[in-house]
């Protein structure tokens, strides 16, 4: 559907001016002409080159901006439609712009806010749509897109979480490792020609030593391929349903690691179904968007085996419980939820708990990390060092 700029008034005289999806030029100032605007120029916008964004796509950050902006601005009193409309026109990113000129469009012309979000799944998720929907029908979509704005946002900062948990480990050992290899690569053959040229009995750990430098000089093609390889294997087999079962069921056995990772699927589960709760969502359809946004097969599993005993007539509790996966103060503290009807502020109450103990588990699990390093890096680059001096320390002897 092409975008159309124009330019026109409204009915206070004052000059307004905008971008517009539609099929027509007619179109267009039909659709202005509701809105008490005597269009001046409409011309249609010519074809933009569009460059590729970091990252790609839409980002929740810009989710979370938009629905912020768009909750002040509907709790000011301010129409839908002239809200989707200035912040289709002020946002920067030309994909998600397209995507809230469309929803203007379809809303405009008779959609609800919902049904028009939902043919967008790559910028509103079923948790948002069913969010919007619940608070449409409530007459309460202020306060539901407050909700979700806060949610977006702690889940922004959880994500970060996940990705300092992961990244910071990984990077540290991916340097530690090219370290040693460059060491082997180049360092390594000047003191074997050395050793070579003074005619020096080699001990069995230099022996091994040069072993290893001579097939990292000679076959470095062939490690790149393999590493390659193994990575593009490993996430293939995390596309398929045991593979993404097995892996993700040993991250949340990993020591240290598997602590944090529990902690943030715990902390996003409670977040989710408490937030999906207080805005009106049904239960089961709530633990299902809750199963769906989990982060994790094993948890996915466990949190649809509690929405198949809750349509069987269950409380959450119990069947969480039975699942292993979730702590037992926390289901506790949901059977009390339930117990005294207030089920999303305890949800609440947990997730806050949870998000600080992950920003305390990460903060330790870095102090832990950099002294393991160290350790790791000095017996690695100390045995290389040893291999090299023990026959120096020969050939003294033999001169002596």
């Amino acid at each position: 559907m092409p975008s159309y700029e124009w330019k026109g008034r409204d009915r206070n005289g004052n000059a307004q001016s905008g971008v517009l999806l539609a099929d027509s030029k007619d179109a267009v100032i039909a659709a202005l002409r509701r809105q008490q605007i005597v269009v001046t120029t409409v011309k249609e916008k010519g074809k933009e080159i569009a460059l590729p964004r970091l990252g790609g796509g839409i980002s929740s950050k810009d989710i979370a901006v938009f629905t912020r902006q768009f909750s002040v601005m509907i709790d000011a009193g301010l129409p839908l439609v002239q809200c989707l409309d200035i912040l289709g026109q002020q946002q920067e990113n030309k994909a998600f712009q397209k995507v809230i000129l469309q929803v203007r469009q379809d809303v405009e012309a008779g959609s609800s806010l919902a049904e028009a979000m939902r043919k967008h799944p790559q910028a509103f998720d079923d948790l948002y749509v069913n969010m919007v929907a619940a608070g449409e029908a409530g007459g309460i979509l202020d306060t539901i897109l407050q909700r979700l704005a806060l949610y977006i946002e702690k889940a922004v900062k959880l994500k970060t979480q996940v990705r300092s948990a992961m990244i910071y480990p990984i990077s540290v050992i991916t340097i530690a490792i090219l370290v040693v290899y460059v060491i082997l690569w180049k360092v390594i053959p000047v003191f074997a020609s050395l050793f070579q040229g003074l005619g020096a009995d080699l001990p069995f750990l230099t022996l091994a030593v040069v072993a290893m430098s001579n097939f990292i000089g000679r076959f470095w093609w062939l490690i790149i391929i393999v590493v390659v390889a193994a990575i593009f294997a490993l996430r293939q087999y995390y596309q398929t349903e045991a593979g993404r079962k097995t892996i993700d069921g040993l991250l949340l056995k990993a020591p240290v690691l598997g602590i944090i990772l529990r902690k943030i699927a715990v902390a996003r589960f409670c977040r989710t179904l408490g937030t999906l709760l207080s805005s009106g969502v049904a239960i089961l359809e709530s633990l299902d968007i809750t199963a769906r946004t989990a982060g994790n097969a094993i948890i996915e599993e466990a949190i649809l085996s509690v929405r198949k005993a809750v349509e069987e007539g269950k409380t959450i509790a119990e069947p969480l419980a039975r699942t292993e996966q979730f702590p037992p103060m926390v289901c506790q503290m949901i059977s009390v939820g339930e117990q005294t009807g207030a089920m999303d502020t305890m949800l609440s109450k947990i997730a806050d708990f949870y998000e600080d103990e992950v920003d305390a588990a990460v903060d330790g699990m870095m102090k832990l990390i950099e002294p393991l390093m160290i350790f790791f890096l000095g017996i690695v680059i100390g045995t290389i060092v040893v291999a090299m001096y023990l026959p120096m320390f020969t050939l003294i002897s033999k001169i002596g």
